[in-house]
């Protein structure tokens, strides 16, 4: 965000260029320039050392790497530039174009991100209906320099704009493709009053209009470019925006994975890529839809199925992972497991991930832990029950000894109940046991 004040300031000292600067003044403005560029330069500086090569892997940084350099060289170059290219002036309008960035960071911003992915998918599409356009301002400027070549400069046609060339019947209609002017143009060629009549004695054409085929060429001209054509590049990028729409509500977008990751750092501020697993919770719970689960989410974190590393800590992608597979399968679009998770050995870019369980093997260990102290309760009370009456004979007690059964593997059972165990090591398989 200081960057972002530093941008608009820079935007503001170059609107104070103006006509016959005096000396003090254009000092003045060459001194705040030369901050900025530092400014910028340290910035640039900074991201290289911290991000290494990956922030050439960011076309924003890209884009501010090459305004940085260009900068630099027009501040070193300024007189050679000058006098042999252009003004450095212009090199430090480029540098106006990081304010783009603002639009990362205004939230409202999305619309216009939306919007400018949609004319930039219906470019093919314009690109065609350019050509076709170009094609129908060819043949009406043939035809306008075939009819009107001779018509008197009255009404919109004058020096510049006539049909006396074809590059100059070209630039009008180009100007009435948008319905500009038609009016003063129409005018001019059906002028059949104020001007000389064709003499075809002397073979002189005369310059007059001709009111009939003058209708005729306008109307079919502006129907054709004006009414079809251009409104066809509307109809293209409209579509294209409401494909483009329907896409982002659809799926997730590279700003829902930038929220992720903003959300993330809060909490996360060493960077380390892992959160206590107590702290899940109030971080689904303060992301932003359509990744966002409100609490109470317990429950919910337990059917994500996330993994739990050692310490009860989370890994980041993981959380991501299970907001993904949850997002799709929330729209119909379920995401299947490619490999069972106890099967996958710890990727290379995961410093201490050492998976021990997740959130449904953990609420799994937590019910299988209940029922071995309900079941220990029992027996405890039974055998004070049993103590204090001293009725019972040793068969009884016997009996009372052996009602819950733990077996010497760690697996606990008790009449009545079927209880599963199992264990997310590769070394020990699942195991269920009936009393």
């Amino acid at each position: 965000m200081i960057i972002m004040i530093f941008i608009g300031l820079n935007m503001l000292t170059m609107t104070m260029d103006h006509y016959q600067m005096s000396a003090n003044w254009k000092m003045g403005l060459n001194y705040l320039n030369l901050i900025f560029i530092c400014i910028f330069t340290s910035e640039c500086v900074l991201k290289v050392f911290a991000l290494r090569w990956h922030y050439f892997k960011e076309p924003w940084n890209l884009f501010d790497f090459v305004v940085v350099i260009m900068s630099i060289l027009g501040l070193v170059l300024k007189d050679i530039i000058e006098k042999y290219f252009v003004s450095p002036t212009l090199l430090r309008v480029v540098r106006v174009a990081k304010v783009g960035r603002v639009l990362r960071l205004v939230k409202g911003a999305k619309g216009i991100r939306t919007l400018l992915f949609a004319l930039a998918m219906s470019l093919p599409a314009l690109f065609n209906i350019c050509l076709l356009l170009f094609l129908v301002m060819f043949i009406f400027a043939i035809f306008g320099m075939s009819f009107f070549m001779n018509v008197k400069h009255t009404g919109g046609l004058d020096s510049v704009y006539n049909f006396e060339t074809f590059f100059q019947s070209f630039i009008l209609l180009f100007q009435m493709m948008t319905s500009a002017g038609w009016d003063s143009v129409l005018s001019g060629i059906m002028n059949e009053h104020d001007c000389n009549p064709p003499n075809p004695e002397v073979g002189d054409p005369g310059d007059c209009g001709n009111q009939a085929i003058g209708i005729a060429y306008l109307l079919g001209y502006l129907v054709i470019s004006f009414l079809i054509v251009i409104n066809m590049y509307i109809a293209v990028i409209l579509e294209n925006y409401s494909q483009a729409t329907e896409d982002v509500e659809e799926g997730l977008t590279d700003d829902d994975y930038d929220m992720y990751y903003e959300i993330w750092q809060q909490f996360d501020p060493k960077g380390t890529q892992y959160i206590e697993f107590n702290s899940v919770s109030d971080f689904l719970d303060v992301l932003e839809p359509p990744l966002q689960i409100h609490k109470p989410n317990k429950y919910k974190i337990v059917s994500m199925d996330i993994t739990i590393c050692k310490g009860d800590m989370v890994f980041c992608v993981d959380v991501l992972d299970a907001l993904t597979k949850d997002f799709f399968a929330r729209k119909g679009n379920p995401v299947e497991d490619s490999a069972d998770i106890g099967d996958v050995g710890p990727p290379q870019d995961r410093p201490g991930y050492e998976p021990v369980s997740s959130t449904l093997w953990r609420q799994r260990e937590e019910y299988c832990a209940r029922l071995i102290q309900q079941a220990w309760r029992r027996h405890r009370q039974q055998k004070d029950q049993s103590s204090l009456s001293g009725g019972e004979s040793q068969e009884e007690l016997k009996q009372a000894d052996t009602a819950v059964l733990v077996e010497s593997d760690g697996y606990v059972t008790k009449n009545g109940h079927k209880v599963v165990i199992h264990s997310r090591s590769p070394s020990l398989t699942s195991r269920s046991t009936d009393v």
